[in-house]
């Protein structure tokens, strides 16, 4: 039987016709070459090689072995191929799902990362509302989506991403944009926009409004984060959410106060039960947990 390693040093000295050239093709040194084709050939019964002029010229008996030889090592190339083509995305498709307060800034950072280590992986985002994401995963249009609660169900796994927390935002130049934190109390006096108490945002403020006995008054409605940013910087009033659609000042025209009472909140990530998570789906999600829990606040990032 030939090792991998005589097969490689047989490859070697074919390759560059002297014991000298195989060894420092292979780094290792002459005479370490030269006992093991020896040995090799001892074992093999058969001469591989004969000397001329100071070449080792392969022996017609050989041939066969030598093809049999570049064989294995196509094979090994194609492999290594195959590997590097994983590695950079080639012909694949990373399909993923996020909800928008995660998607409007955490998800393209993440995703921006993820390009650098596979520069050739085609990406399918898709925002979607916390209704559509159960379709989603479940008819296998997508590996994973980004949510902002888990939820029961006996196909799907939830994984932690990270905790966030509510903040109030005001137009910049509103008389409360100087504070330092609000409280639900001091909220209340103002006309407020978007809060859904059936959204998962909304209830944990609706919550703190109802257990202090607070009114509050919302003329608009709307249910998308970056829809409410637009419509307080048009100085419709003031509204409540998620530190997540607003981080690295990506809204501009308003001013982000902390909220007095807890609003905490923990994010998932969601995925089918029954598959393992791709390389690429693995990797994003590690991406997408760093960035957002970068932009936590240290009280948080101390209850991790």
């Amino acid at each position: 039987m030939l090792t991998l390693r005589q097969i490689e040093v047989i490859r070697a000295i074919m390759i560059t016709g002297t014991i000298a050239g195989a060894a420092k093709l292979l780094n290792v040194s002459a005479p370490g070459i030269s006992r093991l084709m020896k040995h090799t050939e001892r074992s093999l019964r058969l001469k591989l090689f004969e000397r001329r002029q100071g070449r080792y010229v392969p022996t017609p008996e050989a041939k066969d072995i030598f093809e049999q030889i570049n064989g294995v090592y196509r094979k090994v190339d194609d492999l290594h191929s195959m590997l590097a083509r994983i590695e950079r995305g080639g012909d694949v498709e990373f399909k993923l799902g996020s909800v928008p307060s995660i998607c409007h800034v955490m998800v393209p950072r993440a995703i921006e990362r993820l390009r650098r280590k596979h520069p050739d992986l085609r990406i399918d985002i898709n925002i979607l509302k916390i209704e559509e994401a159960l379709d989603y995963l479940l008819l296998g249009k997508g590996e994973i989506v980004a949510m902002s609660y888990k939820l029961d169900h006996p196909g799907l796994d939830f994984m932690p991403l990270a905790m966030g927390e509510l903040l109030c935002i005001v137009p910049q130049g509103h008389p409360l944009a100087g504070y330092s934190s609000i409280s639900a109390r001091e909220i209340v006096q103002h006309q407020l926009i978007g809060i859904d108490p059936n959204d998962p945002y909304g209830r944990i403020m609706s919550e703190i409004f109802q257990r202090q006995g607070l009114h509050y008054d919302m003329a608009i409605k709307a249910r998308f984060g970056t829809t409410v940013c637009s419509l307080v910087r048009a100085g419709l009033g003031i509204a409540i959410i998620d530190q997540f659609t607003v981080a690295h000042g990506s809204m501009q025209g308003i001013a982000a106060i902390p909220i007095e009472e807890p609003t905490r909140f923990q994010t998932y990530v969601a995925m089918k039960n029954d598959k393992a998570l791709s390389l690429y789906a693995e990797t994003f999600v590690k991406l997408l947990r760093e960035e957002m829990n970068a932009v936590v606040s240290p009280r948080l990032a101390a209850e991790r």
